[in-house]
C-alpha cells in the first residue's frame, strides 16, 4: 500500500515564506537542504524557526521539505501543541547551525531500546553510474537488527538502529521487505514495490516501535533525484510506504527542526519522574 505525495498546505506555504524571507538572499550554490522527518510515535508538537511558527501540530510520520535554505544559524524552540507563542518552549531556544552545500536529512526517532533520540543524516548525492540509481536504508525504529530482503534474499543483513546502509543497483523495481535478522517471515513491513530509478538516491526509513505498539512500524521514503548529472541533487518528492496495520505517513512541505524534538521528550520524562 503507497499513500502519493500531498502538496503542502497554504499555512505551512506561508510558514516557509516567512523563514526564507528571514534567511535573506543567497545563491543556489550557497544553500542547504534540509529535510526533516517526524518518526516518534504518538508526539505532537508546534515548531517555531525564527520566532515564527513554523509547524502546527506536526505529528508522526510527517517528512518536511526539502528547502533550500542560507548557510547559517536558525533559532528554533519547541513547544506545546496548544502553545500561543514559543515564550514558553518545552525545549530552546536551540540554535541550528546549517552548512553551506549540504543536503541532509534530520531524523526524531526511537533507539533501539525505544527512548526518543535523533539523528543527523548527511544524504549521498553523488552522482550514480549510468542505467543505476541508489537506495539508502534506515533504521530508525524501536526494534533489534533487521534484514532487507529483495524477493527472498537478503540484500542487507543485520543493520542496527541508528545505522544505513547505501546500495547502488541497476534501475528497476524490487519487492523489499524487513525482516528481523537471520529470518525471512513474517515480515515486519512489507513486502513494497521499490522503484530503483536512474540517477535517483530512493531512502527508506523503517521507523516506529516494534516492541511497544508494532501498529505503529511503517516504511517511509525520501527521494532525491538529479544525481545522474547533478552531484548537489534535488529532492523530487515522497512515496510512504505503511505497514499491513494501516498506519499512513502523511508527507506535507513544511520547514521542520525536528532533529531536537526527541530532547524535548526525554526532559518531560526527566521532569515528571522527579515528581
Amino acid at each position: 500500500m503507497r499513500a502519493r505525495l500531498l502538496a503542502g498546505t497554504a499555512a505551512a506555504s506561508l510558514a516557509l515564506a516567512a523563514v526564507a524571507a528571514t534567511a535573506g538572499p543567497a545563491s543556489a550554490a550557497d544553500d542547504a537542504k534540509l529535510s526533516v522527518l517526524h518518526g516518534v510515535p504518538g508526539l505532537t508538537v508546534d515548531v517555531y524557526v525564527n520566532g515564527k511558527l513554523t509547524l502546527d501540530d506536526f505529528q508522526p510520520g510527517k517528512l518536511a521539505g526539502p528547502l533550500d535554505l542560507a548557510a547559517g544559524t536558525y533559532t528554533v524552540a519547541i513547544t506545546a501543541s496548544d502553545a500561543k507563542d514559543d515564550s514558553d518552549p518545552a525545549i530552546g531556544p536551540v540554535d541550528l547551525e546549517l552548512a553551506a552545500g549540504k543536503n541532509y536529512t534530520a531524523v526524531a526517532h526511537l533507539d533501539g531500546s525505544g527512548d526518543p533520540t535523533a539523528t543527523l543524516f548527511t544524504n549521498d548525492t553523488s552522482t550514480t553510474a549510468p542505467g543505476e540509481g541508489r537506495i539508502t536504508v534506515r533504521h530508525v525504529a524501536a526494534a533489534p537488527g533487521v534484514d532487507v530482503l529483495a524477493g527472498s534474499d537478503a540484500v542487507i543483513s543485520n543493520l542496527e538502529n541508528p545505522d544505513e546502509k547505501v546500495l547502488d543497483l541497476p534501475a528497476g523495481t524490487v519487492s523489499a521487505s524487513v525482516v528481523a535478522t537471520g529470518t525471512t517471515e513474517p515480515a515486519l513491513l512489507g513486502p513494497a514495490d521499490v522503484d530503483v530509478a536512474e540517477g535517483t538516491n530512493t531512502i527508506l526509513y523503517a521507523w516506529g516501535d516494534a516492541t511497544a505498539d508494532p501498529s505503529t512500524l511503517a516504511l517511509a521514503t525520501q527521494v532525491i533525484d538529479g544525481l545522474h548529472g547533478n552531484p548537489s541533487g534535488v529532492q523530487a518528492g515522497q512515496v510512504g510506504l505503511v505497514s499491513d496495520s494501516g498506519t499512513t505517513p502523511v508527507w506535507p512541505y513544511a520547514l521542520g527542526a525536528l532533529g531536537v524534538v526527541s530532547l524535548a521528550v526525554v526532559n518531560r520524562r526527566r521532569a515528571d519522574a522527579g515528581r
